[in-house]
């Protein structure tokens, strides 16, 4: 089983990477700003208080670690979205200081930037609105940092266009960098089984420096 420092534990991916860390048995400290907005328990979780803007901090909380897992996403707002970039510079600053013992990074992606079938990318679909364009990019500014980085071993890992809460059926498709569409002819996958792809992800590496998708 492997340690896993976690960040973004109580948003809606995190919550659910979280509850799958601890369904297979896996040991979580959860890094998060206000441990009062965490009401999960389980003997295998640690609750901290931390910021993964602070090198110095996912330095202390990584130490040790197997993996550390990053959900913070761009959601919570005018202005967040310059969170993501921020936090993986950090992420990444943090953990080029445990030197070797450094734990593997996976973090949430986003799916703007995967190509579509004409060739082009998601974020180029008409009629998005300005909200959502800008966390799309801000994921994708955040992956380019991260092709940048070849001293830690990182993985994104992007969703679907459309991710929501759902069933967990722990079945999924890869795919690369390009969209994966379904047989509906739509590209879609549950936050319950984002979850599962990340977990297997951390079980049997198969991505160590690139970005990959999953969907139905």
């Amino acid at each position: 089983m492997s340690t896993i420092t976690l960040y973004g534990a109580t948003g809606t991916i995190g919550s659910r990477v979280l509850d799958e860390a601890l369904r297979r048995g896996h040991s979580v400290t959860a890094v998060v700003r206000t441990p009062a907005k965490l009401t999960v328990q389980h003997p295998a979780l640690t609750v901290v208080t931390g910021d993964v803007t602070e090198p110095t901090s996912v330095a202390d909380h990584s130490k040790g670690a197997d993996v550390v897992v990053s959900a913070v996403g761009g959601g919570d707002g005018p202005g967040h979205q310059a969170l993501i970039k921020q936090s993986f510079e950090s992420l990444v600053a943090g953990l080029r200081t445990l030197g070797s013992d450094a734990p593997r990074l996976i973090t949430v992606g986003g799916a703007g930037s995967l190509r579509t079938r004409d060739g082009k990318q998601v974020w180029d679909a008409a009629g998005l609105p300005e909200s959502v364009l800008q966390i799309m990019h801000a994921h994708g500014d955040g992956l380019d940092y991260l092709r940048t980085v070849d001293d830690v071993r990182w993985t994104n890992l992007s969703p679907a266009a459309t991710i929501a809460p759902g069933e967990r059926t722990g079945a999924y498709r890869q795919g690369g960098d390009d969209l994966v569409i379904g047989a509906d002819g739509e590209s879609r996958i549950s936050t319950e089984d984002y979850a599962v792809a990340l977990l297997d992800e951390i079980e049997g590496p198969q991505h160590i420096g690139e970005r990959f998708t999953v969907a139905y």
